[in-house]
Protein backbone atom coordinates (compact mmCIF):
# COMPACT_ATOMS: atom_id res chain seq x y z
CA UNK A 1 0.00 0.00 0.00
CA UNK A 2 1.81 3.30 -0.82
CA UNK A 3 2.39 5.62 1.54
CA UNK A 4 0.02 8.94 1.85
CA UNK A 5 1.66 12.61 1.41
CA UNK A 6 2.23 14.16 4.16
CA UNK A 7 -0.29 17.03 5.19
CA UNK A 8 0.30 20.63 4.95
CA UNK A 9 -0.37 21.70 8.02
CA UNK A 10 -0.13 25.49 7.51
CA UNK A 11 -3.31 27.44 9.13
CA UNK A 12 -2.85 29.26 6.16
CA UNK A 13 -3.00 26.30 3.66
CA UNK A 14 -5.55 24.57 6.26
CA UNK A 15 -8.39 27.98 6.27
CA UNK A 16 -7.97 27.90 2.06
CA UNK A 17 -8.77 24.55 1.74
CA UNK A 18 -11.85 24.91 3.88
CA UNK A 19 -12.63 28.10 1.77
CA UNK A 20 -12.11 26.19 -1.04
CA UNK A 21 -14.29 23.20 -0.25
CA UNK A 22 -17.29 25.44 0.57
CA UNK A 23 -17.07 28.11 -2.23
CA UNK A 24 -17.23 24.84 -4.39
CA UNK A 25 -20.61 24.08 -3.74
CA UNK A 26 -21.76 27.74 -4.23
CA UNK A 27 -21.24 28.46 -7.89
CA UNK A 28 -23.93 31.17 -7.88
CA UNK A 29 -20.88 33.43 -6.32
CA UNK A 30 -18.81 35.61 -8.83
CA UNK A 31 -15.06 34.59 -9.38
CA UNK A 32 -13.84 38.05 -8.67
CA UNK A 33 -16.35 37.96 -5.21
CA UNK A 34 -14.68 34.87 -4.17
CA UNK A 35 -11.38 36.14 -4.84
CA UNK A 36 -12.11 39.04 -2.26
CA UNK A 37 -13.95 37.14 -0.04
CA UNK A 38 -11.00 34.78 0.39
CA UNK A 39 -8.62 38.20 0.51
CA UNK A 40 -7.56 39.95 4.21
CA UNK A 41 -8.79 43.46 3.88
CA UNK A 42 -5.24 44.89 5.60
CA UNK A 43 -2.21 43.54 7.41
CA UNK A 44 -0.12 45.65 9.25
CA UNK A 45 3.62 44.46 10.41
CA UNK A 46 5.13 46.48 12.84
CA UNK A 47 8.50 46.50 14.86
CA UNK A 48 9.27 48.17 17.90
CA UNK A 49 11.73 48.26 20.47
CA UNK A 50 11.17 47.57 24.40
CA UNK A 51 13.83 48.68 27.70
CA UNK A 52 13.31 45.41 29.63
CA UNK A 53 12.86 45.21 33.41
CA UNK A 54 16.40 44.10 33.12
CA UNK A 55 17.63 47.30 31.58
CA UNK A 56 18.17 45.37 28.20
CA UNK A 57 16.75 46.69 24.97
CA UNK A 58 14.78 44.04 22.75
CA UNK A 59 13.04 44.42 19.45
CA UNK A 60 9.69 42.62 19.13
CA UNK A 61 7.41 42.07 16.56
CA UNK A 62 3.47 42.55 16.00
CA UNK A 63 0.81 41.70 13.32
CA UNK A 64 -2.99 42.90 12.98
CA UNK A 65 -4.80 41.51 9.87
CA UNK A 66 -8.41 42.88 9.20
CA UNK A 67 -9.79 40.48 7.02
CA UNK A 68 -13.22 41.71 6.48
CA UNK A 69 -15.65 44.44 7.45
CA UNK A 70 -18.67 43.89 5.58
CA UNK A 71 -20.70 43.03 8.23
CA UNK A 72 -19.07 45.61 10.92
CA UNK A 73 -16.03 46.42 12.42
CA UNK A 74 -12.69 43.90 12.37
CA UNK A 75 -13.17 41.01 15.74
CA UNK A 76 -10.35 39.37 17.10
CA UNK A 77 -8.12 38.65 19.68
CA UNK A 78 -4.69 39.59 20.72
CA UNK A 79 -2.43 36.48 21.09
CA UNK A 80 1.46 36.62 22.28
CA UNK A 81 3.58 33.53 21.41
CA UNK A 82 7.00 32.91 20.83
CA UNK A 83 5.91 31.02 17.47
CA UNK A 84 3.14 33.38 16.51
CA UNK A 85 3.75 34.07 12.31
CA UNK A 86 1.51 36.31 10.12
CA UNK A 87 0.17 33.56 7.85
CA UNK A 88 -0.93 32.02 11.27
CA UNK A 89 -3.09 35.48 12.50
CA UNK A 90 -3.82 36.12 8.44
CA UNK A 91 -5.76 32.24 8.68
CA UNK A 92 -7.45 33.20 12.51
CA UNK A 93 -8.41 36.86 11.11
CA UNK A 94 -10.83 34.46 8.01
CA UNK A 95 -11.50 32.14 11.04
CA UNK A 96 -13.55 34.73 12.92
CA UNK A 97 -15.05 36.42 9.85
CA UNK A 98 -16.78 33.22 9.07
CA UNK A 99 -17.54 32.76 12.80
CA UNK A 100 -19.20 36.31 13.43
CA UNK A 101 -21.28 35.35 9.69
CA UNK A 102 -22.61 32.19 10.92
CA UNK A 103 -23.69 33.70 14.58
CA UNK A 104 -24.95 36.50 12.80
CA UNK A 105 -22.88 38.98 14.74
CA UNK A 106 -22.40 42.15 13.31
CA UNK A 107 -18.60 42.03 13.28
CA UNK A 108 -15.75 41.34 10.51
CA UNK A 109 -12.60 39.00 11.55
CA UNK A 110 -9.87 40.28 12.38
CA UNK A 111 -6.70 38.67 14.13
CA UNK A 112 -3.27 40.17 15.96
CA UNK A 113 -0.04 39.42 18.49
CA UNK A 114 3.25 40.12 19.40
CA UNK A 115 5.53 37.47 18.57
CA UNK A 116 7.15 36.63 22.42
CA UNK A 117 7.35 34.27 25.40
CA UNK A 118 4.72 35.70 27.87
CA UNK A 119 6.00 33.01 30.18
CA UNK A 120 9.54 34.40 30.31
CA UNK A 121 8.96 37.78 30.74
CA UNK A 122 7.96 39.85 33.61
CA UNK A 123 4.63 41.82 34.44
CA UNK A 124 6.06 45.37 33.86
CA UNK A 125 7.63 44.03 30.18
CA UNK A 126 3.97 42.32 29.26
CA UNK A 127 2.61 46.03 29.80
CA UNK A 128 5.11 47.79 28.13
CA UNK A 129 4.73 45.64 25.09
CA UNK A 130 1.23 45.95 25.44
CA UNK A 131 0.64 49.64 25.23
CA UNK A 132 3.79 49.98 22.77
CA UNK A 133 2.21 47.76 20.11
CA UNK A 134 -1.17 49.56 20.70
CA UNK A 135 0.07 52.97 19.63
CA UNK A 136 1.79 51.28 17.11
CA UNK A 137 -1.29 50.58 15.79
CA UNK A 138 -2.84 53.79 16.09
CA UNK A 139 -5.90 54.21 14.35
CA UNK A 140 -6.13 51.01 12.65
CA UNK A 141 -7.83 49.68 15.67
CA UNK A 142 -11.03 51.06 16.96
CA UNK A 143 -14.54 51.19 18.84
CA UNK A 144 -15.88 51.14 15.28
CA UNK A 145 -13.02 50.08 13.22
CA UNK A 146 -10.95 47.00 14.91
CA UNK A 147 -11.88 45.88 17.90
CA UNK A 148 -9.55 43.54 19.93
CA UNK A 149 -10.05 41.00 22.48
CA UNK A 150 -8.00 38.16 24.66
CA UNK A 151 -6.57 35.56 23.54
CA UNK A 152 -3.92 32.60 23.53
CA UNK A 153 -1.50 34.01 26.94
CA UNK A 154 -3.06 37.63 26.51
CA UNK A 155 -6.32 38.10 29.71
CA UNK A 156 -8.28 40.94 31.50
CA UNK A 157 -5.04 42.66 32.22
CA UNK A 158 -3.63 42.75 28.99
CA UNK A 159 -7.05 44.17 27.71
CA UNK A 160 -7.07 46.49 30.03
CA UNK A 161 -3.42 47.94 29.18
CA UNK A 162 -5.12 47.90 25.63
CA UNK A 163 -8.44 50.04 26.86
CA UNK A 164 -5.89 52.27 28.90
CA UNK A 165 -3.65 52.99 25.87
CA UNK A 166 -5.60 53.78 23.19
CA UNK A 167 -7.89 56.02 25.80
CA UNK A 168 -4.62 58.17 26.11
CA UNK A 169 -4.58 58.26 23.02
CA UNK A 170 -7.96 59.21 21.83
CA UNK A 171 -9.44 61.75 24.76
CA UNK A 172 -12.73 62.88 24.87
CA UNK A 173 -14.67 59.96 23.65
CA UNK A 174 -16.43 57.06 24.97
CA UNK A 175 -13.62 54.74 23.89
CA UNK A 176 -14.22 51.39 26.34
CA UNK A 177 -15.75 49.72 23.46
CA UNK A 178 -12.24 49.63 21.45
CA UNK A 179 -11.62 46.14 22.87
CA UNK A 180 -14.03 43.37 25.15
CA UNK A 181 -12.73 41.11 27.54
CA UNK A 182 -11.74 43.68 30.00
CA UNK A 183 -12.18 43.37 33.67
CA UNK A 184 -15.56 44.07 35.19
CA UNK A 185 -14.61 47.34 36.46
CA UNK A 186 -13.20 48.53 33.44
CA UNK A 187 -16.74 48.18 31.71
CA UNK A 188 -16.02 43.76 30.91
CA UNK A 189 -19.11 42.16 30.82
CA UNK A 190 -20.43 39.18 33.04
CA UNK A 191 -20.24 36.02 31.66
CA UNK A 192 -17.20 36.42 29.17
CA UNK A 193 -14.56 34.40 30.78
CA UNK A 194 -16.73 31.44 30.40
CA UNK A 195 -18.68 32.30 27.20
CA UNK A 196 -16.63 30.13 24.84
CA UNK A 197 -17.06 27.01 27.31
CA UNK A 198 -20.54 27.82 27.60
CA UNK A 199 -21.41 28.29 24.07
CA UNK A 200 -20.03 24.83 23.34
CA UNK A 201 -21.91 23.89 25.77
CA UNK A 202 -25.41 24.88 23.93
CA UNK A 203 -24.06 24.01 20.78
CA UNK A 204 -23.72 20.13 21.37
CA UNK A 205 -27.10 20.19 23.53
CA UNK A 206 -28.91 21.47 21.18
CA UNK A 207 -27.37 19.02 18.21
CA UNK A 208 -27.63 16.39 20.21
CA UNK A 209 -31.13 17.46 20.32
CA UNK A 210 -31.57 16.63 16.95
CA UNK A 211 -31.33 12.94 16.98
CA UNK A 212 -28.71 12.84 14.66
CA UNK A 213 -26.29 10.37 16.76
CA UNK A 214 -28.59 7.47 17.67
CA UNK A 215 -28.53 6.51 21.47
CA UNK A 216 -27.19 9.97 22.30
CA UNK A 217 -29.94 12.92 22.65
CA UNK A 218 -28.92 14.39 25.62
CA UNK A 219 -25.84 14.68 27.89
CA UNK A 220 -27.07 12.82 31.03
CA UNK A 221 -24.08 10.52 32.22
CA UNK A 222 -22.31 10.59 27.76
CA UNK A 223 -18.73 10.35 28.55
CA UNK A 224 -16.75 13.07 27.34
CA UNK A 225 -13.23 13.59 27.24
CA UNK A 226 -11.83 16.73 26.80
CA UNK A 227 -8.20 17.88 25.97
CA UNK A 228 -7.07 20.96 26.88
CA UNK A 229 -7.36 22.67 30.24
CA UNK A 230 -6.91 25.81 30.43
CA UNK A 231 -10.10 28.37 29.98
CA UNK A 232 -11.81 26.85 27.68
CA UNK A 233 -11.60 22.89 28.65
CA UNK A 234 -11.49 24.19 32.49
CA UNK A 235 -15.27 25.80 31.87
CA UNK A 236 -16.37 23.36 29.49
CA UNK A 237 -15.34 19.95 31.53
CA UNK A 238 -17.38 22.46 34.96
CA UNK A 239 -20.36 23.14 32.65
CA UNK A 240 -21.11 19.59 30.97
CA UNK A 241 -20.57 17.69 34.35
CA UNK A 242 -23.09 20.10 35.85
CA UNK A 243 -25.19 19.23 32.79
CA UNK A 244 -25.11 15.32 33.67
CA UNK A 245 -21.82 14.39 31.28
CA UNK A 246 -19.40 12.25 33.05
CA UNK A 247 -16.10 13.40 32.29
CA UNK A 248 -13.50 10.45 32.08
CA UNK A 249 -10.52 11.96 30.56
CA UNK A 250 -8.41 15.30 30.96
CA UNK A 251 -5.44 16.44 29.84
CA UNK A 252 -3.33 19.37 30.42
CA UNK A 253 0.27 20.42 28.37
CA UNK A 254 2.24 17.32 30.34
CA UNK A 255 -0.16 14.63 29.84
CA UNK A 256 -3.59 13.05 30.68
CA UNK A 257 -5.61 11.24 33.32
CA UNK A 258 -8.68 8.99 33.06
CA UNK A 259 -11.24 7.53 35.32
CA UNK A 260 -14.06 5.17 33.49
CA UNK A 261 -16.36 6.43 36.63
CA UNK A 262 -15.56 10.17 35.96
CA UNK A 263 -12.93 12.82 37.51
CA UNK A 264 -13.71 14.80 40.14
CA UNK A 265 -13.43 18.42 38.17
CA UNK A 266 -12.53 20.33 41.28
CA UNK A 267 -10.02 17.32 42.87
CA UNK A 268 -8.38 17.81 39.49
CA UNK A 269 -7.66 21.83 39.19
CA UNK A 270 -6.44 21.93 42.95
CA UNK A 271 -3.70 18.62 41.77
CA UNK A 272 -3.27 21.39 39.51
CA UNK A 273 -2.93 24.05 41.34
CA UNK A 274 -0.39 22.12 43.48
CA UNK A 275 1.67 20.18 40.95
CA UNK A 276 1.18 22.52 38.07
CA UNK A 277 -0.07 19.23 36.23
CA UNK A 278 -3.22 16.61 36.81
CA UNK A 279 -0.78 13.99 35.71
CA UNK A 280 -0.90 12.01 38.42
CA UNK A 281 -4.32 12.42 40.30
CA UNK A 282 -5.03 9.86 42.33
CA UNK A 283 -7.52 7.12 41.12
CA UNK A 284 -6.38 7.95 37.95
CA UNK A 285 -4.61 6.09 35.06
CA UNK A 286 -2.11 8.38 33.49
CA UNK A 287 -1.99 8.43 29.49
CA UNK A 288 -0.48 10.97 26.91
CA UNK A 289 -2.64 13.22 24.79
CA UNK A 290 -2.41 10.99 21.76
CA UNK A 291 -3.99 7.99 23.72
CA UNK A 292 -6.23 9.93 25.41
CA UNK A 293 -7.97 11.02 22.06
CA UNK A 294 -8.02 7.81 20.90
CA UNK A 295 -10.32 6.67 23.51
CA UNK A 296 -13.72 4.94 22.96
CA UNK A 297 -16.06 7.86 24.35
CA UNK A 298 -19.63 9.70 23.12
CA UNK A 299 -17.80 12.95 23.04
CA UNK A 300 -14.27 14.61 22.27
CA UNK A 301 -13.67 17.84 22.69
CA UNK A 302 -10.09 18.94 21.95
CA UNK A 303 -9.90 22.13 23.80
CA UNK A 304 -5.98 22.88 23.61
CA UNK A 305 -3.80 23.28 20.38
CA UNK A 306 -4.41 23.20 16.64
CA UNK A 307 -4.05 19.70 14.36
CA UNK A 308 -4.74 17.53 16.94
CA UNK A 309 -6.93 15.04 15.03
CA UNK A 310 -5.15 14.79 11.54
CA UNK A 311 -4.54 12.48 8.58
CA UNK A 312 -2.16 9.78 10.64
CA UNK A 313 -5.05 9.08 14.09
CA UNK A 314 -8.27 10.34 12.15
CA UNK A 315 -8.73 6.52 11.48
CA UNK A 316 -8.51 5.39 15.54
CA UNK A 317 -11.26 8.20 17.05
CA UNK A 318 -13.49 6.22 18.81
CA UNK A 319 -15.89 9.03 19.88
CA UNK A 320 -19.83 9.32 18.39
CA UNK A 321 -19.17 13.23 18.10
CA UNK A 322 -16.30 15.50 18.21
CA UNK A 323 -16.71 19.22 19.53
CA UNK A 324 -14.60 21.92 18.32
CA UNK A 325 -13.25 24.08 21.40
CA UNK A 326 -10.10 24.85 20.11
CA UNK A 327 -9.45 26.65 16.91
CA UNK A 328 -9.05 24.11 14.00
CA UNK A 329 -7.82 20.96 15.65
CA UNK A 330 -9.10 18.69 13.13
CA UNK A 331 -7.52 19.04 9.65
CA UNK A 332 -9.09 18.73 6.47
CA UNK A 333 -7.87 15.17 5.60
CA UNK A 334 -9.07 14.19 9.20
CA UNK A 335 -12.40 16.10 8.79
CA UNK A 336 -12.80 13.35 5.18
CA UNK A 337 -11.84 10.22 7.30
CA UNK A 338 -14.44 11.28 10.19
CA UNK A 339 -17.16 11.84 7.72
CA UNK A 340 -16.62 8.65 5.97
CA UNK A 341 -16.24 6.90 9.42
CA UNK A 342 -20.02 8.56 10.64
CA UNK A 343 -18.53 10.60 13.18
CA UNK A 344 -20.00 14.40 12.82
CA UNK A 345 -17.53 17.03 14.01
CA UNK A 346 -19.23 20.32 15.08
CA UNK A 347 -16.65 22.92 13.76
CA UNK A 348 -15.06 25.90 15.45
CA UNK A 349 -16.67 28.95 13.75
CA UNK A 350 -19.73 27.15 15.16
CA UNK A 351 -18.59 25.67 18.78
CA UNK A 352 -16.39 28.00 20.23
CA UNK A 353 -18.33 31.25 19.19
CA UNK A 354 -19.76 32.18 22.24
CA UNK A 355 -16.48 33.92 23.12
CA UNK A 356 -17.54 36.69 20.47
CA UNK A 357 -21.58 36.42 20.84
CA UNK A 358 -20.75 38.03 24.71
CA UNK A 359 -17.60 40.13 23.19
CA UNK A 360 -20.38 41.45 20.81
CA UNK A 361 -22.97 41.56 24.00
CA UNK A 362 -19.47 43.65 25.99
CA UNK A 363 -19.40 45.75 23.17
CA UNK A 364 -23.11 46.85 23.02
CA UNK A 365 -23.23 47.55 26.83
CA UNK A 366 -19.87 49.75 26.50
CA UNK A 367 -21.58 52.01 23.34
CA UNK A 368 -24.76 52.08 25.13
CA UNK A 369 -22.99 52.88 28.63
CA UNK A 370 -25.51 49.82 30.46
CA UNK A 371 -24.35 46.76 32.37
CA UNK A 372 -26.68 43.88 31.71
CA UNK A 373 -27.23 40.65 34.27
CA UNK A 374 -25.87 37.46 33.83
CA UNK A 375 -29.12 35.62 33.35
CA UNK A 376 -29.91 38.25 30.45
CA UNK A 377 -26.28 37.12 28.72
CA UNK A 378 -26.42 33.91 29.25
CA UNK A 379 -30.01 33.62 28.08
CA UNK A 380 -29.04 35.57 24.70
CA UNK A 381 -25.94 33.74 23.84
CA UNK A 382 -28.00 30.57 24.73
CA UNK A 383 -30.84 31.41 21.72
CA UNK A 384 -27.44 32.97 19.57
CA UNK A 385 -25.88 29.54 19.69
CA UNK A 386 -29.09 27.66 19.11
CA UNK A 387 -30.49 29.23 15.63
CA UNK A 388 -26.77 29.04 14.57
CA UNK A 389 -26.47 25.53 15.02
CA UNK A 390 -30.91 25.01 13.76
CA UNK A 391 -29.50 27.10 10.24
CA UNK A 392 -26.67 24.28 10.13
CA UNK A 393 -28.57 21.43 10.77
CA UNK A 394 -31.89 22.06 8.64
CA UNK A 395 -30.24 23.22 5.99
CA UNK A 396 -27.75 20.17 5.74
CA UNK A 397 -31.45 17.82 5.77
CA UNK A 398 -32.59 20.10 3.09
CA UNK A 399 -29.59 19.47 0.88
CA UNK A 400 -29.24 15.83 1.98
CA UNK A 401 -33.04 15.48 1.22
CA UNK A 402 -32.60 17.18 -2.47
CA UNK A 403 -28.98 14.94 -3.37
CA UNK A 404 -30.66 11.40 -2.32
CA UNK A 405 -33.76 12.35 -4.96
CA UNK A 406 -30.86 13.96 -7.61
CA UNK A 407 -29.47 10.25 -6.46
CA UNK A 408 -26.09 12.68 -6.00
CA UNK A 409 -23.86 11.60 -2.87
CA UNK A 410 -20.89 13.77 -4.08
CA UNK A 411 -23.19 17.48 -2.96
CA UNK A 412 -23.40 16.26 -0.02
CA UNK A 413 -21.03 18.04 2.31
CA UNK A 414 -20.58 18.00 6.34
CA UNK A 415 -21.01 20.17 9.08
CA UNK A 416 -17.90 22.17 8.40
CA UNK A 417 -18.40 23.31 4.83
CA UNK A 418 -22.30 23.48 5.42
CA UNK A 419 -20.79 26.16 8.29
CA UNK A 420 -18.78 27.86 6.30
CA UNK A 421 -20.88 27.31 3.01
CA UNK A 422 -23.94 29.82 4.91
CA UNK A 423 -21.21 32.32 6.58
CA UNK A 424 -19.20 32.77 2.84
CA UNK A 425 -22.78 33.46 1.86
CA UNK A 426 -24.05 35.92 4.47
CA UNK A 427 -21.13 37.91 3.73
CA UNK A 428 -21.01 38.37 -0.03
CA UNK A 429 -24.65 39.09 0.22
CA UNK A 430 -23.96 42.23 1.71
CA UNK A 431 -20.57 42.67 0.35
CA UNK A 432 -23.19 42.93 -2.97
CA UNK A 433 -26.00 44.73 -1.06
CA UNK A 434 -23.26 47.66 0.14
CA UNK A 435 -21.91 47.60 -3.47
CA UNK A 436 -18.51 47.67 -4.78
CA UNK A 437 -16.90 51.37 -3.96
CA UNK A 438 -16.30 53.40 -5.42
Amino acid sequence: MPEQAAENLSPIAISQQQFTRATAHLAHLQAGLVEVLNSPKRTVSVCFPIEMSDASVRSFHGYRVLHSNALGPGKGGIRYHPELTQEEVTALASLMTWKCALLNVPFGGAKGGVICDSKSLTQNDLRRITRRFISELGNNIGPHTDIPAPDMYTNEQTMAWVYDTYDMLHTGNNNSAVVTGKPIDLGGSLGRKEATGRGCLYVTQRFLETGLIPGLVNLKNARVIIQGLGNVGSVAAKLFAEAGARIIALSDSQGGIYNKDGIDLNEALNFKKQHDTIVGLPETLSLTNEDMLQMECDILIPAAMSNQICQHNAHEIKAKLVVEAANAPVTPAADDILYARGIPVLPDILSNAGGVVVSYYEWVQNNQNESWELEMIQHKLKRKMYSAVDSVVERMKVRTEVCEKDCDDSRVVDLRTMAHMIAIERVAKVTLERGIWP
